[in-house]
């Protein structure tokens, strides 16, 4: 049977996975993306003509074009089925507009989710093009250009050739500049803790100071302590207080975008746009054997937790049958909208059955593709069960003057936490403390009193999560655009990343600057944050793109012509270092690439030698016990350590090597680093050693 449909999806995957679903009827081509932007060599807008964008078919797309022009003309009728999402809705009005197509004919096709079902429902509910979400996209796209093809020109002529400003990047560098002062202007302060290590009966358990004389105390020096000791005497601690109490914790929310870019960060080691890679795949559709192509998650860009009535009752019937009916709340868990701009067009990111564990299409799934869907598996199924049950249990005990605390808890009913526990960005877990049964005028023996000096931290750079949580909470931008924001800022060199966090650079510092000085609207987290909830409003059809757009250019005019005038030529000077180019004999300058500072030949262009800066970790290497051990960086970024005789002696190791050998032995130990802690282990022996750290010097 000839096809009489011709269905266009953006990627050759996704057109894979729909056209086994639909049949013969349909054709299935894919767009390969937008087919339409803004030209490259020139702004691109008529500013004065309503914001017109002159919109130009892109690069490479002839073929593509000519391709979908010529099947559209063999069938009666064409869907657009790109993404459900405002970049979607602008790919179907681009593509309705090459092939001539009506915007207000029945022909736009949207689903949450690539699923037989849910593409063969979509199919009976075709709708027009929805121009509100195509004009929100327009505007943000113009918004954007406006902002980077008008100040960028103005920082090639005063700084550098080849700067550019973005409207969310460039607030985005300076939330990590921001950051970089905090720690920069922190002043550390000195406080002390007394932990005292004891005994009831068999049971040994610690306490910590909390006051004398029956007050609160906290301890800011040494002096401090020696009051408390001398305080305390010589007796025995006696409990003069027990307070028990049952709390429920409940579970985590299913995943939006940002939190599955936080969560895929901490758990799984993920970047943003590798994050959202992968989810692109699993939602695209995975071959399952002789299930089939099947989209495994719900789509992966969206701010709502809204979860559809069927999806909860599966789970629920999931849940009853492999956990039993305490592990389902009474009501099916409704999560409110974290955000009050959220959209709530789409579910949140879930499995598209629950029946599909991840055990199951383990076999079909590369490793990544595995991990990542059984992050979104298990928060879905945990998002949907009943509430965790703890013992917490509280105990005051005296010694002299003194009074110390005693916490623990217990896991009484398990819960969500059967399958899943939210992680967090110190890498810490919440353990079970267990206190013996303590009882008023019990005594406790002492084992050890340990008193500790501590100094606090500094705020922790940003990592990815850290960044994109903060990005969201205080508005700036929306889930499309965090991961190619995080991109874009590394790609410019505005920032680093050094130990898996942002690091401001030199040039970075300087534009974030200028941009204060003369554009400190585009800089203003609220502004932008406001800026978010017009564009929303706009897809909302409660305000004009056009009027939105002008409202912002009234004002961002002025200051450009202000900045043309008074903004001073700056020469940007490179460090010059110890080191002599080996190839030219001139001296090597410190540059500052997206992961971290290298050496460049100051005789560029002429010469474009460069080379990593190394760092002496101050240890022998262990294989030819004549060159030292260094530091140096992947092509990617990633640091590992390598001898530095190379190529004479090929050692290298991703961990760091350490000095002192295996007391077992006599082999060489490295240094391996995780969320609980650090250890040194051997390299030619089972023996390892945990490494004691002051808690408040760990890594945050």
């Amino acid at each position: 049977m000839a096809a009489d449909s011709l269905v266009i999806v953006e990627s050759p995957a996704k057109a894979k996975t729909i056209g086994k679903y639909l049949g013969s009827k349909f054709i299935v081509k894919a767009s390969m993306g937008h087919i339409r932007d803004l030209p490259k060599s020139q702004i691109g807008v008529e500013v004065e003509n309503d914001f017109n964008p002159k919109y130009i078919t892109i690069r490479g797309k002839g073929s593509v074009l000519k391709e979908l022009k010529d099947a559209s003309k063999k069938v009666k009728k064409v869907y657009l089925a790109a993404d459900p999402d405002r970049e979607g809705e602008a790919i179907a009005w681009h593509l309705a507009h090459y092939l001539e197509l009506n915007e207000k004919d029945q022909c736009r096709v949207v689903f949450n989710e690539i699923t037989k079902q849910a593409v063969k429902d979509a199919f009976k509910t075709p709708r027009p093009i929805n121009m509100d979400l195509v004009n929100a996209q327009q505007a943000r796209r113009i918004l954007d250009r406006l902002v980077g093809y008008k100040i960028s020109p103005l920082l090639w002529k005063k700084v550098k050739k080849g700067l550019s400003a973005g409207r969310v990047q460039s607030v985005a560098v300076k939330l990590i500049i921001d950051r970089e002062n905090e720690i920069d202007a922190f002043v550390p302060e000195e406080y002390w803790t007394i932990t005292a290590q004891l005994k009831h009966k068999n049971s040994a358990f610690e306490a910590k100071f909390y006051g004398l004389n029956g007050e609160k105390r906290e301890l800011g020096s040494e002096q401090d302590v020696q009051e408390v000791l001398a305080a305390m005497g010589t007796g025995t601690f006696q409990v003069i207080d027990v307070r028990e109490k049952e709390r429920l914790r409940n579970p985590a929310p299913p995943f939006i975008t940002s939190s599955l870019q936080q969560e895929a960060a901490r758990k799984l080691g993920f970047r943003a746009s590798k994050t959202m890679s992968v989810a692109q795949q699993l939602y695209e559709g995975v071959d399952l054997g002789k299930e089939g192509t099947v989209g495994l998650i719900t789509y992966m860009r969206t701010d709502s937790t809204r979860i559809s009535p069927v999806a909860q009752e599966e789970a629920k019937g999931y849940i009853e049958e492999k956990y039993g009916a305490s592990y389902v709340p009474e009501q099916p868990r409704v999560y409110t909208k974290k955000n009050s701009n959220a959209q709530d067009a789409h579910e949140a990111v879930r499995p598209t059955s629950v029946i599909r564990d991840p055990e199951s299409v383990k076999e079909f799934l590369s490793r990544d593709q595995f991990r990542l869907y059984k992050l979104v598996w298990e928060r879905f199924v945990a998002s949907q069960m009943a509430s965790a049950v703890l013992d917490t249990m509280t105990v005051d005990l005296t010694v002299g003057s003194a009074t110390f605390r005693a916490a623990g808890s217990k896991v009484k009913f398990h819960g969500f936490m059967k399958i899943y526990v939210e992680g967090n960005d110190d890498g810490t877990t919440e353990e079970e403390k267990f206190l013996p049964p303590l009882a008023v005028g019990n005594e406790a023996v002492s084992e050890a009193i340990d008193p500790k000096q501590h100094f606090t931290q500094p705020p922790p750079r940003y990592t990815e999560a850290r960044l994109v949580r903060t990005m969201e909470e205080v508005g700036i931008g929306r889930p499309s655009t965090y991961a190619p924001t995080l991109e874009t800022i590394q790609k410019r060199g505005y920032v680093a990343i050094e130990e898996k966090k942002f690091v401001p650079t030199e040039l970075g510092e300087l534009v974030i600057q200028l941009m204060e000085e003369f554009f400190p609207e585009i800089l203003d987290a609220e502004f932008t944050a406001h800026m978010e909830g017009d564009l929303d409003h706009v897809e909302e059809g409660t305000e004009n793109w056009v009027r939105v757009l002008g409202q912002f250019y009234e004002s961002f005019e002025k200051r450009l012509e202000v900045a043309e005038d008074e903004m001073k030529e700056i020469e940007i000077q490179d460090e010059i270092s110890d080191e002599t180019c080996e190839k030219c004999g001139k001296h090597m300058v410190y540059k500052m690439g997206r992961f971290g500072k290298f050496l460049a030949c100051s005789g560029f262009p002429d010469c474009r030698n460069t080379k990593p800066i190394v760092k002496d970790i101050g240890v022998e290497c262990p294989k030819c016990h004549e060159g030292k051990i260094i530091e140096r960086r992947s092509k990617k970024g990633r640091v590992f350590y390598g001898c530095d005789q190379y190529p004479g002696c090929d050692y290298v190791s991703w961990d760091k090597p350490v000095s002192k050998p295996c007391p077992s032995c006599g082999g060489p130990m490295v240094e391996k680093r995780n969320r609980s802690g650090a250890k040194h282990v051997c390299t030619q022996c089972d023996f390892s050693e945990e490494l004691v750290e002051d808690a408040d010097q760990a890594e945050g």
